[in-house]
């Protein structure tokens, strides 16, 4: 058994509202030895966690959590759209220790997943289905919201599930750090839109366009600086990785939904995916952050992070 962790920020907005060349060819720089350090490692199976964005997941059934033992992409925002190559039998064998464990989760044999799953595994191997994965959805954006708390200890479970297995794992978070996207919220949307928050996935190829063009149209004002969007937050987003690469992710309990919400904004909350993810790797043993890129990206509407981390034990 190895397991080693790869988190990264994603954004539908990479190559439809890119920043200036150096900052591209510095992001790009650093995938690139992200790639190497994924191929290096070689996975025989890649544990993804992610949020939706209101693609594969709604208020009609929305679970604070979900492992698929299959899973579908939308293809929103040009990702590819199609199935992810699921192990089916890891996938079981993690949900069963995480219910053992006692933490409630769902199971999926038809999971819809969009960009958040689909963007991280094209940047890092090509294709969607390049590689065994298991999927496991983390609610980051539809309130309410639970405690941080049961997002290490679901974490923690995961890594106690993967720990005797005789593979390669690579444990992959996906999530922007500080953001604050135009994500409807449900209590305050028109009543049109949440009926399609509550049901959505019989989007029209024109309707997912014009949702993507407001997105892609609110990056733009966000980095003209004449959008009414929550900033970025360097500080808070700094001062999580500080807390992820020292090992003890325990002081990250006492962080409330409204503290994310006022530091860092509402879809700060996709950092739940590196909570669990780093917490998966704690309970595998001692770690290390072997690299850790951050730049605040306007034009993406995100705090931007790369980090990988590695046992410091054999």
């Amino acid at each position: 058994m190895t397991v080693v962790l790869c988190a990264l920020s994603h954004s539908p907005l990479m190559g439809r509202n890119d920043p200036d060349a150096a900052v591209i060819a510095e992001v790009n720089t650093e995938l690139a030895a992200t790639r190497a350090f994924v191929e290096d490692f070689n996975p025989d199976v890649v544990v993804i966690f992610a949020p939706d964005h209101y693609n594969g997941v709604f208020y009609d059934l929305l679970p604070p959590f979900c492992i698929g033992r299959a899973a579908i992409s939308v293809g929103d925002y040009g990702t590819h759209a199609g199935p992810l190559a699921v192990d089916r039998d890891v996938a079981r064998a993690v949900a069963e220790h995480v219910l053992a464990s006692g933490i409630d989760t769902a199971l999926s044999e038809r999971m819809h997943v969009d960009h958040g799953f689909a963007q991280p595994l094209e940047l890092l191997f090509g294709s969607i289905s390049a590689v065994p994965t298991v999927p496991i959805f983390i609610n980051s954006v539809s309130t309410p919201l639970g405690p941080v708390q049961r997002i290490r200890l679901l974490g923690e479970a995961v890594g106690r599930a993967v720990a005797p297995l005789d593979k390669r794992v690579l444990l992959l978070a996906s999530g922007g750090l500080s953001h604050d996207p135009p994500v409807p919220q449900f209590d305050t949307a028109p009543e049109p839109v949440r009926q399609r928050l509550i049901d959505g996935r019989g989007i029209t190829a024109e309707e997912r366009a014009a949702r993507e063009n407001r997105v892609i149209t609110a990056g733009r004002d966000f980095a003209a600086g004449t959008a009414t969007l929550q900033p970025l937050n360097p500080d808070w987003d700094n001062e999580l990785l500080d807390l992820l690469a020292g090992g003890d992710l325990t002081p990250i309990d006492g962080w409330t939904v409204a503290d994310f919400v006022a530091a860092a904004g509402h879809s700060s909350h996709e950092v739940r995916t590196w909570i669990a993810a780093y917490a998966a790797l704690s309970a595998c043993g001692p770690y290390r952050m072997a690299s850790r890129y951050y730049r605040p990206i306007p034009e993406w509407i995100a705090g931007f992070a790369i980090t990988t981390a590695v046992p410091t034990q054999p």
